[in-house]
């Protein structure tokens, strides 16, 4: 049983772009879905597709490099944790590498980056950095 399943789509991210994989699959959830649509209109991947597989639907990411096939992701750290949840009120959002990268939190009004979080001026659960 994995207990983390968030970390695990994470690290499957970071592990396929640093052996330069053009895609990763993983088991679909809606929490997952959501910050793969992130990524995509941040820019940090080019594509994602749940399948209709059964019993379990799974979430296929197509990566993303740059003309020298580096990765555009170059980190990602998850941050609350199931033993340590980490929430913020909306003055106390971070700024991920001085805004060069993003916080994705899972928020009352759903899953956004920390910059739509401070416009819409809500907190919640810092789920992850990418950059």
């Amino acid at each position: 049983m994995m207990t983390d399943p968030i970390a695990d789509m994470l690290t499957r991210i970071r592990n396929a772009s640093m052996v330069g994989h053009k895609q990763v699959m993983m088991p679909s959830s809606k929490v997952k879905v959501a910050i793969a649509r992130i990524l995509k209109e941040e820019g940090f991947i080019q594509n994602y597709q749940v399948t209709r597989d059964r019993p379990q639907p799974q979430l296929r990411i197509i990566l993303k490099y740059d003309q020298d096939r580096k990765p555009v992701i170059t980190g990602m750290k998850r941050i609350s944790k199931p033993g340590r949840r980490v929430y913020v009120k909306r003055q106390e959002i971070p700024w991920v590498l001085r805004g060069m990268g993003i916080a994705i939190l899972s928020t009352p009004r759903g899953v956004m980056t920390d910059r739509q979080a401070r416009r819409l001026g809500v907190g919640g659960e810092v789920i992850c950095y990418v950059w």
